[in-house]
């Protein structure tokens, strides 16, 4: 078994340390995973239809009120989101350039090829999320681009049933969007099971089935949860 061959002082709790930088991409990890699920919840309200969808969209925008002001709740949720973005990816990138720094030979042994899978995986699936929630935001939120030409005209912009049923109608958009959610649903898997592993709950061979289980749980659900929209858009079923 290969033995760590990291610094004492980067096993620490401390502020930069390998284990701080670990449990700082968990907790991260943890605001993700409640935002997609509540962000799929939100989709789910297409099959509603068009006036329940709005009206969902709508009380986002004006939740609070009047003690916050319009968009308040938003706009704190955006703020959290960003910070967290930051973190998860500046944690995830200063783990990666330590691992293979103490790592400037390779082994003799080579890892599993799963292991070795899952780690890749998690590194460019990442970077691939990222890229879609770029385009998802330009698509869906600011400036709110429309791929689709269903004679909506421009105030599709200001209905936002309207935007989703139009863009999942195009064809390469949904499978974009398809692919998109596998990818999640993978990073999903491996990043809740890995957040339990940093937070100490995998301790036993009981509780280290019971994270498995709920990583898959979580990932399968939030991934099915998002794909069945834009599906039934593109068959017709939603329009």
């Amino acid at each position: 078994m290969a033995t760590n061959t990291l610094p004492a002082k980067k096993r620490t709790g401390k502020v930069g340390s390998t284990i701080f930088l670990k449990t700082l991409m968990a907790s991260t990890g943890i605001i993700f995973v409640l935002y997609v699920i509540a962000h799929m919840y939100g989709n789910l309200k297409l099959f509603a239809g068009e006036e329940s969808f709005n009206e969902y969209s709508e009380h986002l925008r004006t939740f609070g009120e009047p003690i916050l002001p319009r968009h308040g709740l938003l706009t704190i949720i955006e703020v959290v989101l960003v910070l967290s973005l930051i973190l998860h990816v500046y944690s995830a990138a200063q783990l990666a350039k330590r691992a293979s720094q103490a790592r400037p030979q390779k082994y003799a042994v080579k890892k599993r090829v799963a292991q070795t899978f899952s780690a890749r995986w998690m590194r460019w699936g990442g970077l691939a999320l990222l890229l879609f929630v770029i385009w998802h935001i330009i698509n869906f939120t600011l400036p709110k681009v429309n791929v689709g030409d269903q004679g909506n005209g421009p105030d599709i912009k200001h209905n936002p049933y309207a935007l989703v049923v139009d863009s999942f109608q195009v064809w390469w958009l949904t499978l974009i969007y398809l692919l998109a959610m596998v990818a999640l649903g993978m990073h999903l898997r491996h990043g809740i099971w890995s957040a339990s592993q940093t937070l100490g709950l995998t301790g036993t061979a009981s509780a280290r089935r019971t994270a498995n289980l709920v990583a898959i749980a979580v990932a399968l659900v939030v991934a099915v949860g998002f794909v069945l929209p834009p599906l039934f858009v593109l068959f017709g079923v939603i329009d």
